[in-house]
């Protein structure tokens, strides 16, 4: 296990200097192209990154969520219309965050309560929340104004960093601090013990007094506000405006990046990095002319590479033990 470890450590600081190095060459070669196309690929990261953090809550704890699609689809459709309805982006954020809990709550219903199957419930979740969008949708509709860039004074005056990091709005800053508190909050304190637990084996968790059920809702729930989170980062920050299908499969990416990250909040952040940075290079060779290649192709990269990632992953990761498995009280 020391060894495995070891060498686990000694992978992820290879491919932290591999990065590093690659960051320092095309820097030299020109800085203003490679720090913008840094920052617009933390920008795109971040949706996957907060997308991918919902998984990880909830298969943490052990339940399946595949309906993270939905959430991020119907939170970022609510977060639009009511901030249009209210004339106000805050309120439109928090009854995006009210929706992202809703839509977890009904998970945990029928996953925890009910029993069903987790497939097939946050399949119910993809198809409800794309009957509901599709049928409520108005075109020609415009946010009364959008969350701006609120550089940190001192620190986005740094060079390359400052652009890439600091010159940003409000629910990116926010996206970031969850993900960073998420992570300590699941390897440094009793209650991150206490979700792996349930996670791992419920019914050790439950002979410590653990309640699995009540941590199950509670953990879902959070995970419902980090997908409402992501949904209004979306369309009131990053791009302002909302359509069909708006979401692009970033919910089904995400469980690609979650189980790339090894469900660990950093190696899912590394990852959607990864594929931030793939999508800005890409729009970047094409503003350039490098590559001539129609944007549709552009748009499937990140399915394409969803595939690769998975095909990478497969047989070398391991999921939470009772991922996935309804609990009953006493059940061995």
């Amino acid at each position: 296990m020391g060894q495995l470890t070891m060498k686990l450590l000694s992978k992820r600081k290879s491919y932290f200097l591999f990065a590093i190095l690659a960051t320092a060459f095309f820097y030299s070669k020109d800085g203003d192209i490679t720090t913008s196309v840094y920052a617009t690929g933390a920008a795109f990261a971040l949706p996957l990154a907060l997308a991918a953090m919902v998984g990880i809550m909830c298969e943490r704890t052990g339940i399946v969520n595949i309906g993270i699609e939905g959430t991020l689809l119907l939170s970022s459709f609510v977060a639009f219309y009511v901030a249009i309805a209210a004339k106000s982006i805050l309120v439109g954020f928090v009854a995006a965050m009210a929706t992202g809990v809703a839509m977890s709550l009904l998970l945990a219903l029928m996953s925890v309560t009910w029993k069903m199957d987790q497939i097939i419930a946050g399949t119910i979740l993809n198809i409800l929340a794309t009957g509901l969008t599709s049928f409520f949708y108005i075109q020609g509709n415009m946010l009364p104004s959008m969350f701006k860039q609120k550089p940190i004074p001192g620190l986005s005056n740094l060079p390359f960093f400052g652009d890439v990091l600091f010159k940003h709005g409000l629910l990116m800053y926010l996206g970031f601090v969850v993900i960073i508190t998420l992570y300590y909050g699941l390897f440094h304190t009793p209650w991150g013990l206490r979700t792996r637990s349930v996670g791992e084996h419920p019914s050790s968790a439950d002979t410590a007094g653990v309640s699995v059920s009540r941590m199950r809702y509670v953990n879902v729930a959070v995970a419902g506000a980090i997908g409402g989170l992501c949904g209004s980062y979306l369309v009131l920050e990053l791009v302002g405006s909302w359509n069909r299908g708006f979401t692009a499969g970033k919910g089904f990416t995400a469980l690609a990046l979650m189980i790339f990250g090894r469900w660990n909040p950093m190696g899912a952040l590394a990852a959607a990095m990864f594929f931030g940075l793939a999508q800005a290079g890409a729009n970047q060779l094409m503003i350039n002319g490098t590559v001539n290649i129609p944007p549709q192709f552009v748009g499937i990269l990140p399915y394409v590479m969803t595939i690769i990632v998975l095909a990478i992953s497969a047989g070398k990761v391991r999921p939470p033990a009772a991922e996935g498995q309804p609990y009953e009280k006493g059940q061995s």
